[in-house]
């Protein structure tokens, strides 16, 4: 085990991509069960604040430390298992993402979940039900757990498989290892009917593996995971096409996924299906263009569009999709196609060059993000494009738009120069948070809510589905001190000790 005391040696501990910074005591570095195992009992029995800490990726503040400790889970990262006739995977909770990939690549096995920061650790992704673009076509992380396997707050060990455990109505329970039953009583919230990340995911007779999953490490330190993968696809078509007016790249977006969902039952191998629809308005574009010298100068607004081809129909796709564009009036003779492994590689990076240019943003300027992560019904979508476009203009403060347009899921960036721009871009945030409530949409559908984001989940539920919320929590971790300040906020939990 790995011990850092001096707070100089730890300073990367205390923060995420955030850039939120927390403070702790020490760091624990476990290097295998039994180690975490002995923390946690002396955490657990002098009540020490725990946070669980993988990669650090995280965009919510999750990660940074609100006192007590951190344990590290960067040495569980061992691959534990592929296996390719069946299909899946066991892996330990540190391993990084990008590695499991390029792993599994090597076997030609995919793992559908596209986080657009690929450094993350895969407990990461379970403790956020991470998403991202090919989210459009094969969903969320939750889509992909079949066990996990882990150590509640008191030290004792747990297992659970997908189909195996599920709550009777609203109340569950479930035995751990040394055959302790833990019980409660889910809450009876309506989840939003989109793309999600906020909060627990409650409902009727659930499969109470989905209960971890998205919980933000709130109730248990997960150790392993087995992750359903599927083949690799042969051959991709993937373009960027760009447009001389971001409402023209819009309407191109929004007509591809009616198409699509026209499409969705055909037999026809020559469809528009794509697996992912991103979009960039002019703001996005100029923030990168210098890094991208073949971008056309009359670029107002961009889609990124991936789907996956036979050969045998790859010509008569990309025209039908060269037909989309032109009655849309794109710039199809400008737009970039990729046409080999190398080019796809080109756009992968490009998809993902905004969030990393606001992450080196932020951190320059020593400030906290604010990002949202709204996502709502594709049937309003539209009225929140417009809304939350016009709530950017009022601010006054620089911003940029793109984000997963497919999955009705908006990233506005605002990019303060200081304190005072920071202040007004929350201010707007909030306006906008309450908007897509109001639309039945979601404060999160993909970052978590973490210690940024508990009082728009307030707004999302509601303080007495809350209470109903921290309750469960309660249930797995009885003295509070897993992943404090995460989701709840102290005077919750207070409520709920008296």
């Amino acid at each position: 085990m790995i011990i850092k005391s001096d707070k100089e040696l730890f300073l990367d501990y205390l923060k995420d991509a955030s850039n939120y910074t927390g403070e702790c005591d020490k760091v624990y570095i476990p290097e295998n069960e039994k180690d975490l195992v002995e923390i946690l009992r002396e955490c657990y029995s002098a009540k020490t604040k725990i946070t669980i800490s993988g990669a650090r990726t995280g965009l919510t503040g999750a990660a940074s430390p609100k006192g007590g400790v951190v344990i590290s889970m960067e040495k569980f990262n061992k691959i534990i298992e592929i296996n390719k006739d069946e299909k899946y995977a066991v892996v330990e909770s540190g391993v990084i993402l990008s590695n499991f990939i390029s792993e599994i690549s090597r076997q030609n096995l995919f793992y559908p979940p596209d986080p657009t920061e690929q450094n993350c650790s895969i407990g990461g992704t379970i403790a956020c039900n991470a998403s991202g673009a090919k989210t459009y076509k094969y969903g969320p992380t939750r889509s992909y757990i079949l066990a996990l396997e882990g150590y509640l707050s008191n030290g004792k060990k747990f297992h659970i498989e997908r189909n195996t455990v599920f709550a009777k109505g609203l109340d569950f329970q479930m035995a751990l290892e040394d055959n302790t039953l833990i019980k409660g009583t889910l809450p009876n919230y309506q989840m939003p009917k989109v793309k999600n990340a906020a909060g627990y995911y409650a409902k009727p007779n659930m499969d109470l593996i989905d209960l971890f999953i998205g919980s933000e490490g709130g109730l248990a330190a997960i150790t392993k995971a087995k992750l359903k993968l599927i083949d690799s696809p042969k051959k991709l078509l993937s373009i960027v096409a760009y447009f001389n007016d971001e409402l023209k790249a819009f309407d191109f977006l929004e007509d591809a996924k009616l198409i699509d969902r026209s499409y969705h039952l055909s037999q026809n191998p020559v469809k528009i299906s794509p697996r992912a629809l991103e979009y960039f308005d002019s703001r996005s574009l100029n923030f990168i263009k210098k890094d991208y010298a073949n971008m056309p100068e009359e670029a107002r607004g961009a889609v990124w569009f991936e789907q996956e081809i036979e050969e045998s129909n790859e010509e008569d796709t990309l025209n039908l999709w060269i037909e989309l564009m032109e009655k849309h009036k794109a710039l199809t003779d400008l737009s970039w196609f990729a046409m080999d492994e190398k080019e796809l590689a080109k756009i992968k990076d490009f998809r993902h060059s905004v969030s990393w240019k606001v992450a080196e943003y932020i951190a320059q300027k020593n400030i906290k993000k604010v990002g949202t992560d709204f996502a709502v019904p594709n049937e309003n979508f539209k009225e929140y494009f417009n809304f939350v476009k016009q709530k950017a203009e009022e601010s006054n403060v620089d911003y940029l738009m793109y984000g997963h347009f497919g999955n009705s899921h908006i990233h506005l960036n605002f990019l303060p120069q200081n304190q005072e721009e920071y202040d007004k871009a929350k201010k707007h945030y909030r306006e906008l948070a309450f908007k897509a409530v109001e639309l039945k949409g979601t404060v999160s559908a993909e970052h978590g809510i973490g210690k940024l984001k508990k009082e728009y989940l307030e707004i999302m539920y509601g303080k007495e589905n809350i209470l109903k919320m921290a309750l469960v929590k309660k249930a797995f971790d009885d003295k509070f001190i897993l992943n404090p300040d995460n989701i709840f906020s102290e005077s919750i939990l207070k409520e709920i000790e008296l």
